[in-house]
């Protein structure tokens, strides 16, 4: 049941970084939450696996903080890769045309 709380809210993580930083017209409305979730559930499995105890407040803190920490520097890493490959495509399509016209 925890597993399922630790999910939601790192996909609430996700979302926040994903309407509060810039970049979001370069990616789908989903991609930053769902990094979130998996980055949140991921490390809580893990350090459950490790023994820490559910009940315990800092495998909360350690969870979320990697939910956040991912969904930050994700969203930041892909939309600055992406504005970047559109400008390069943009100026290889300006200097043969488009692909398409015949």
């Amino acid at each position: 049941m925890e597993l399922l709380f630790v999910a939601l809210f790192g996909a609430v993580i996700g979302l926040a970084a994903r309407y509060f930083l810039p970049g979001r017209a370069t990616q789908g409305s989903v991609l930053v939450p769902a990094i979130g979730t998996v980055a949140a559930s991921a490390v809580w499995v893990g350090l459950t696996w490790l023994g820490w105890n559910w009940a315990g407040g800092w495998i909360w803190w350690v969870s979320l903080g990697a939910a956040a920490a991912s969904g930050v520097t994700l969203n930041l890493v892909i939309s600055r890769r992406r504005i970047h490959a559109d400008q390069r495509m943009l100026q290889a399509l300006a200097k043969t045309g488009s692909p398409n016209t015949a």
